[in-house]
């Protein structure tokens, strides 16, 4: 039998029926689930005894099952890093181990000595390079200088040059440089008889290659201005086709014919070349043939000046590399040009020098008559 005070609820959390009483009660809790029946009510009040630790415990279990899972997560990611990292090593290892079976290394190439410094041993490098910044400055005031009377300035005995210079450019106008394209290259103390020379080398933004000598006369630095230009009395050309004077003095270039096939001879064959400014590698025009006594003193110079450059040796000890070509060198010599029955013919009337340089020393010793050549300077 029902009570008439009394109702039945419907629980909107677990759908459970239960009584209870009607009217407005201050607490009516659904006795399965705890919570209030009421619909729209969610949340269930704070309970204790055996529902309260019922719900703790089903809490407890749920984020125990989700910890269980994050550690499961955790450990397949290290696990599949593990995987990725050694699958990597190994990879890297297969690709070593096949370079060192079929990988041929390449031959192993000695580096080059150094080159030799450009001082001789007993020079002093701060001597040589004040003297080289002197000797620069004195070569671009030349260059820059346009007359030769302000040219006259910066040369060797310039009284005596004066009138070689206004010649010579009026002539040769190509041999006319830009200071300001010049590059300096090397500089090297020459051990000439008297006073301190010093042979610079240069290199233009056009491609061509000088060397200017300086030697000091009365306490300064002043350019040779003969061995600067290769001054000759005469165009070598138009003395070869006839003109001017028939005997001159002119700078050139010698190479010995057939050097070794007619090493046995009593005279050597040499064939005399014009030098190209700015172009040492090149050369002009071409003499005929002189047969030079070899036991004669013109011989015995060139033999010995021969000797020198095919040892790698230059007049006068100095260090910077050779300009001239292969198998040349350089020599002033005197040659006369005469006509007989209409045919020109041409003789060395004297070897001066086995250089350019404006002295007269001939910078080799002759080489003695019984054929021995001594090594040079």
């Amino acid at each position: 039998m029902s009570d008439p005070n009394t109702f039945w609820f419907h629980c909107g959390r677990c759908g459970t029926l239960f009584r209870s009483p009607a009217g407005e009660v201050e607490e009516r809790l659904c006795p399965k689930c705890g919570f209030d029946p009421v619909p729209g009510v969610q949340n269930a009040p704070a309970k204790t005894g055996e529902a309260g630790e019922s719900e703790t415990a089903n809490a407890t279990g749920a984020r125990g099952r989700r910890t269980k899972r994050a550690s499961k997560a955790v450990r397949n990611r290290h696990l599949t890093i593990k995987l990725i990292v050694g699958w990597t090593l190994g990879l890297v290892l297969l690709i070593l181990l096949a370079r060192r079976v079929w990988w041929v290394e390449p031959p192993v190439t000695k580096a080059p000595p150094p080159a030799a410094p450009a001082a001789l041993p007993e020079e002093d490098p701060s001597e040589l390079r004040d003297a080289g910044q002197t000797c620069a400055a004195v070569f671009s005031s030349f260059l820059a200088s346009g007359t030769p009377e302000e040219r006259n300035q910066f040369v060797l005995s310039p009284i005596a040059t004066a009138s070689k210079i206004a010649r010579f450019y009026s002539l040769n106008p190509s041999t006319n440089l830009d200071p300001k394209t010049l590059e300096f290259t090397g500089n090297s103390f020459l051990r000439m008889p008297g006073a301190k020379a010093l042979e610079t080398q240069w290199k233009s933004s056009d491609g061509r290659q000088v060397d200017a000598v300086f030697r000091q006369e009365n306490g300064e630095w002043r350019l040779d201005w003969d061995h600067f230009a290769r001054y000759s009395d005469y165009p070598w050309s138009l003395f070869l086709a006839g003109s001017g004077d028939p005997e001159g003095q002119f700078r050139l270039l010698a190479r010995e014919r057939l050097a070794e096939e007619r090493k046995d001879e009593d005279t050597m064959s040499i064939v005399l070349y014009a030098p190209r400014f700015g172009r040492p590698g090149d050369t002009g025009f071409q003499s005929p043939e002189f047969l030079v006594p070899r036991r004669s003193r013109d011989g015995r110079l060139l033999a010995a000046a021969f000797k020198l450059a095919a040892g790698g040796g230059r007049v006068y000890g100095s260090r910077l590399p050779e300009m001239n070509p292969d198998g040349m060198i350089r020599v002033r010599v005197k040659v006369r040009r005469t006509e007989v029955d209409m045919e020109r013919k041409f003789e060395i009337a004297g070897v001066i020098a086995c250089h350019w340089h404006s002295l007269d020393d001939p910078g080799v010793e002759p080489a003695p008559e019984n054929g021995e050549v001594p090594v040079g300077n």
